[in-house]
């Protein structure tokens, strides 16, 4: 039996369910609507490279979670154990049901840390660190900030993951931050790909910021093991078919997770083989069930996990939410735009904006590959201003950015 019914229903609260909620809110202040949520607070994760990189306080990216949620919007404390698409219904972990005339499904990504063995139990300690966790990123500054020298390794684990140049932006602070105190500190970067970049315009110009610090890219190589107290570090590596170990020391190593989405999303009806949300990659409305929509880390559409992402996804999903709560077809059409900010140097950005298929769509003239002091700004005091302010309260905001072309030839890169 459903215990209670609204007409749209959006399970997570984060950026993706709040900016919906709230644009929704705005174009039919009528309309009832619920988020169901089990976090205390809400955070502002963009802001965490900055905080491991020691430029930004990590108390200014938590929010509590119900000063966040649009006025007139129900906040449902709990967790999602299931959906009953069929039924219209959503079932929490304590056995409630919720039902819904329209269901947006913006759960995020789960961080899979035990996947890497002895991971869990040596993260805070022993230069073992990660900005993918709140109370981590400052433990990352410690772990910078207190090397004189020695081994500092960053990992990267097989996509998908949110904001894939997070691993590498926190090895560009560091070796930054260590140029300048002349600290010799071997650099090292270990990811299963086989480019710095998903998209080759730009990896093209991160190889030379890799250079520029001597820095090492090491390629098809995925962590399996962390030996906190050993200080060592164990990567399968592949070679022509074949599987062999390699054991790295390190005197720090920041760790990125494997991730996936949440076990209610991958084991239910709504997921497709790789166990995200199966959404059309323009609409973002489920290709079997019309009635619900998907946003954010949660979904299939092929573009980068980030919050530029999201941004862009919002006015798409409310749009076609309402539309179906009408009777309508979905006109909202989202192009697969992220962005990537990659801080380059305390100081630098190179921004990195792009749509499905890698097409380099920047929001300014300039070539996106040099990195800017205007981008750091941007990336320091706006893109949170944007965030807080004009996203989650639902505002609209222009559409800057459109394909545009650049001589092949990769320009002087100053990081």
């Amino acid at each position: 039996m459903t215990d209670t019914h609204f007409p749209v229903l959006i399970v997570g609260a984060g950026a993706g369910g709040l900016s919906v909620a709230a644009r929704l809110r705005r174009r039919d202040p009528a309309l009832k609507i619920a988020v169901i949520e089990p976090s205390e607070y809400h955070y502002y994760q963009p802001a965490w490279t900055l905080v491991g990189g020691g430029r930004y306080d990590a108390a200014r990216t938590r929010r509590a979670m119900a000063a966040c949620v649009p006025s007139g919007v129900t906040l449902v404390a709990g967790s999602v154990a299931g959906f009953e698409p069929e039924q219209n219904r959503v079932v929490l972990e304590d056995g409630r049901r919720l039902g819904y005339d329209c269901l947006l499904v913006a759960a995020g990504i789960e961080l899979n840390w035990d996947a890497i063995e002895g991971l869990s139990g040596s993260l805070g300690s022993n230069g073992v660190t990660s900005n993918y966790r709140y109370d981590l990123a400052p433990y990352t500054w410690e772990c910078i900030s207190r090397l004189q020298g020695g081994a500092a390794l960053f990992t990267q684990p097989a996509m998908p993951i949110k904001c894939a140049g997070a691993p590498q932006k926190i090895l560009y602070l560091a070796a930054d931050h260590f140029r300048r105190q002349g600290r010799r500190v071997s650099l090292g970067f270990y990811t299963p790909g086989a480019s710095m970049f998903g998209v080759p315009f730009y990896a093209k110009a991160l190889d030379q910021v890799m250079a520029d610090y001597g820095a090492a890219a090491h390629y098809g190589r995925n962590l399996v093991a962390v030996d906190g107290p050993g200080r060592q570090a164990v990567f399968e590596v592949v070679k022509d078919g074949q599987k062999t170990r390699e054991t790295v020391p390190f005197d720090m190593i920041h760790v990125v997770p494997p991730q996936r989405a949440p076990r209610f999303v991958r084991e239910s009806a709504l997921a497709d083989a790789g166990g995200w949300l199966e959404v059309d990659r323009a609409t973002l409305q489920h290709v079997r069930h019309p009635n619900v929509f998907g946003i954010g880390d949660c979904t299939s559409t092929p573009n980068s996990k980030t919050a530029a992402a999201v941004k862009n996804q919002a006015p798409v999903a409310a749009a076609n939410i309402l539309a179906q709560l009408r009777g309508g077809a979905p006109s909202g059409r989202y192009d697969g735009y992220a962005s990537c900010p990659l801080t380059t140097s305390a100081g630098k950005v190179m921004l990195a904006e792009f749509c499905y298929d890698g097409v380099v769509t920047p929001s300014f003239p300039a070539d996106p590959r040099v990195p800017r002091r205007f981008y750091w700004w941007l990336k320091t005091t706006f893109l949170p201003y944007l965030y807080w302010d004009i996203l989650l309260k639902g505002k609209s905001w222009p559409i800057l950015h459109r394909p545009r072309t650049f001589p092949e030839a990769v320009p002087p890169i100053a990081p």
